[in-house]
């Protein structure tokens, strides 16, 4: 398990996960860039070989090799390939997707897949519109199919398709609530549902994934207290 420590000194730090304790791996803790990189998001490769890091301020990725013992190489790093990147996520055939909020114009958020090279460096495959604004975070189905991207500016999620090469094919999106701000989301572990944290409205969107992997909202739930700082999500 490893731990993204973002301010002051950003920093990443191991642990071990055994009998339902977490003991901290001897001389795991490995520095990014410079202090307050701005990171957002950590992420290991599904063979576990390479673990990813964000930087927002550099707009760039850190790529460390996962070690025998646990501890990390010295990272690698990249630039992204268009402005604002924010956070990404894994699919199961090794592609990097990464969520950017783009550089500040209405409808201007993207994502894009990377390609994880033998040297740790990452070459972009393409990037794709989310048809939305402030685009931070992205899911991954269960079976590596589809990914989703929360425009939390616009209140909407848009769909893609994981193609074998990496490649995303769009395949629309899909209006929240009004106003409702869905900063995180998250994919049930059966892959059926997926649900986004709407922090301005205080509910959880419930969306169903379709076959063809678009969604059909069935409605909000919950009643949480609104703008009162809530930030992520998980399901099981």
């Amino acid at each position: 398990v490893y731990v993204l420590n973002t301010a002051a000194s950003s920093n990443v730090v191991g642990f071990r996960f055994g009998g339902g304790h977490l003991r901290r791996i001897e001389d795991s803790l490995r520095l990014l860039t410079g202090n307050n990189a701005g990171s957002a998001s950590i992420a290991f490769s599904p063979n576990g070989k390479t673990l990813t890091v964000t930087e927002r301020a550099t707009n760039s990725f850190d790529v460390f090799g996962v070690q025998a013992d646990g501890t990390l190489s010295l990272f690698t790093n990249t630039p992204g390939a268009v402005p604002g990147t924010f956070a990404a996520t894994f699919a199961l055939n090794g592609t990097l997707i990464s969520s950017e909020t783009g550089p500040g114009t209405a409808g201007g958020s993207t994502i894009t897949s990377y390609a994880v090279q033998a040297d740790r460096t990452l070459k972009a495959i393409g990037t794709q519109s989310t048809l939305g604004d402030a685009n931070c975070w992205n899911v991954v189905t269960p079976n590596g199919k589809f990914v989703y991207a929360s425009n939390s500016g616009s209140s909407s999620i848009a769909a893609f398709a994981i193609q074998t090469s990496g490649a995303l094919a769009p395949l629309g999106r899909t209006l929240n609530a009004p106003g409702s701000a869905n900063l995180d989301i998250a994919i049930s572990a059966d892959g059926v549902y997926l649900y986004s944290l709407n922090a301005k409205t205080g509910t959880v969107g419930i969306f169903q994934i379709e076959t063809a992997g678009t969604l059909k909202s069935l409605g909000t739930a919950g009643d949480l207290h609104a703008g009162a700082g809530l930030n992520g999500i998980a399901a099981n």
